[in-house]
């Protein structure tokens, strides 16, 4: 097994909607990382639970987002049904806890349930900050789903979920996504972002390795 000591850190949230349009170059990426750097998720938890209907001018500001964002990025997709078929909340936190959730059964769970997550919000018109959307989400991907019920709310997955948030703000991240590369025994330095060429960002990455 390939020793990987130095880390690649991606600082993200399942539904921020520019994490959605960087996934298919976060995918390149991770394939021509160098064989000793892990990439590792870290959630930055975009928005904390809350009940209330998500304001109108909030609501009209994402929708402008998801537009801008399919014309920015070549291929990106979104379901504007959501706006009609949902009640949005601006409430992301559900969504991060959902990925600790499952990451605790197993580790191989993380990408699926972010992934799930993405394409229920974003392709299946589903709202993610609503528990019944998670745990039929979990069921999809293979989870013990009364298991991770349990987990979705648990002081565990809330304290696991403000670990995450902290770690985050200590990298230095302002907005997702976010990448940091930690070389061995070297503080943590940001990766400059491209969102459709993962070769400028490799290649950042083969220069911090070299150093």
């Amino acid at each position: 097994m390939t020793v990987k000591p130095h880390t690649l850190y991606y600082a993200h949230d399942p539904m921020c909607s520019w994490c959605w349009g960087f996934k298919p170059t976060w995918l390149e990426l991770q394939q021509n990382l160098p064989d000793t750097v892990a990439a590792k998720y870290v959630l930055g938890g975009l928005a904390p639970d809350t009940n209330e209907p998500m304001p109108k001018a909030m609501q009209e500001h994402l929708q402008f987002n998801w537009q801008r964002i399919a014309q920015s990025i070549p291929g990106t997709q979104f379901n504007h049904d959501f706006w009609t078929k949902n009640k949005p909340r601006r409430a992301t936190y559900p969504a991060c806890r959902a990925v600790l959730a499952a990451t605790a059964q197993d580790q191989r769970f993380e990408e699926p349930m972010i992934r799930a997550i993405q394409e229920a919000y974003y392709l299946q018109a589903k709202n993610p900050s609503d528990d019944d959307v998670l745990c039929s989400l979990a069921l999809q991907i293979g989870c013990d789903v009364n298991e991770f019920e349990k987990a979705l709310h648990s002081d565990i997955t809330n304290n696991a979920l403000t670990e995450n948030i902290t770690f985050s703000r200590a990298l230095g991240a302002q907005g997702f996504p976010s990448l940091f590369f930690e070389a061995v025994g070297k503080k943590p330095v940001p990766i400059a972002l491209s969102y459709t060429d993962s070769a400028a960002i490799v290649e950042q990455i083969h220069s911090l390795v070299a150093t």
